[in-house]
C-alpha cells in the first residue's frame, strides 16, 4: 500500500508540473497573439531580442515544413514513451530530477502539440535578431532545457547502474 501511495504522489506531482507548464506555455501564445499578431514587434534590446509573431508550420529551422501529421504521429509515441518512463522511474528522492526533466519536457511537447492540433501551426515569438536565431516559444525552451538535463544527468549525476530500470532487457537475478 505505501508503494502504491508513493507511485500515485510522484506521478501526481509530475501530472501537475507538466499541466502548469502547459498552461504557461499557452498562456504565453495567447498573449502574443493578442498582443502581436498582424502588429509590429516589441523590440526588447534593440539590435538584439524582441518578440516578434510567428506562425510555424514546421519544427526548428523551418525543417519539416507543413508536416502535421508527422508531428502529431511523433508526439502520440513520446507521449507513450514518457509514460512508460515514468511508470518505470523508481519513486524516491534520488530520481526527483529525472521526474521533474521528464514532466517539462512533456509540457514541451504537449504545448506544441496543441497548437498543431488546435491551430494547424505552433505560434513562436521570441526572436534573438543579433544573430538571426530561428524564432521560438515558451515550450520549445521547455524542451531544450530538458534535453541539457537529460544530457547532464546522463554524464554527471547518475551512475550507469542507477539507471538500470531504463533497461527493457529481463535482469538477470545476482545470485
Amino acid at each position: 500500500m505505501v508503494k502504491n501511495k508513493k507511485t500515485i504522489q510522484f506521478i501526481g506531482v509530475d501530472c501537475i508540473l507538466m499541466v502548469i507548464l502547459t498552461l504557461l506555455d499557452q498562456w504565453t501564445k495567447s498573449l502574443v497573439v493578442h498582443h502581436l499578431k498582424d502588429q509590429s514587434d516589441i523590440i526588447l534590446i534593440p539590435g538584439v531580442f524582441q518578440l516578434h509573431y510567428l506562425e510555424n508550420r514546421g519544427a526548428a529551422f523551418g525543417i519539416l515544413q507543413n508536416q502535421r501529421i508527422i508531428f502529431v504521429i511523433l508526439t502520440i509515441i513520446y507521449l507513450a514513451a514518457v509514460f512508460w518512463f515514468l511508470h518505470r522511474c523508481p519513486k524516491n528522492g534520488r530520481y526527483t530530477l529525472l521526474h521533474i526533466i521528464a514532466s517539462v519536457l512533456t509540457a514541451g511537447a504537449l504545448g506544441n502539440f496543441i497548437d498543431r492540433l488546435r491551430l494547424g501551426y505552433v505560434v513562436d515569438f521570441f526572436y534573438f535578431s543579433l544573430i538571426n536565431f530561428p524564432v521560438f516559444n515558451v515550450a520549445d525552451i521547455f524542451v531544450v532545457i530538458s534535453f541539457i538535463g537529460i544530457a547532464v544527468s546522463i554524464l554527471f549525476i547518475y551512475k550507469d547502474d542507477e539507471l538500470e530500470f531504463l533497461s527493457i532487457r529481463k535482469r538477470e537475478s545476482k545470485a
